[in-house]
């Protein structure tokens, strides 16, 4: 591997999602966003619902990034997901469905308030890939 590459290895629970060297990830995790470069500081962090961007070859990807863990080391990024998305994968109709019952349990005080705020974070980042 180059020395201005990471390893980026992406785990969900059906597939390995995405595996190759990089220059760059970014994504979202609970105390907010982190940007990775090679070399970056050993750390592992939880990741929140968001817009994963990973630079290779000069191009960027993204995907839709809902929740899992990140370990980072030097070299090395390995992201275990419980859901990440291609733009392609997204089912609009779908999501707009979700975003739509997330916003009426959230008027339903009697609902599952954490559950249903997550639940409308995951519909609109698979909106916004999709615009």
């Amino acid at each position: 591997m180059a020395e201005n590459l990471i390893s980026l290895k992406i785990i969900a629970p059906d597939r390995v999602f995405y595996e190759n060297d990089v220059e760059f990830v970014e994504f979202n995790t609970t105390e907010g966003i982190i940007g990775v470069y090679p070399r970056h500081i050993p750390t592992t962090v939880v990741i929140a619902p968001g817009v994963l961007k990973i630079r290779e070859n000069g191009e960027e990807k993204i995907a839709a990034l809902h929740s899992g863990f990140a370990q980072i080391l030097g070299d090395s990024i390995v992201i275990l997901a419980e859901s990440v998305e291609w733009p392609e994968e997204i089912d609009v109709h779908r999501a707009e469905e979700a975003k739509i019952r997330a916003e009426r349990r959230i008027k339903d005080t009697a609902s599952d308030m954490d559950r249903a705020e997550l639940a409308l974070k995951r519909s609109i980042v698979r909106l916004q890939l999709k615009r």
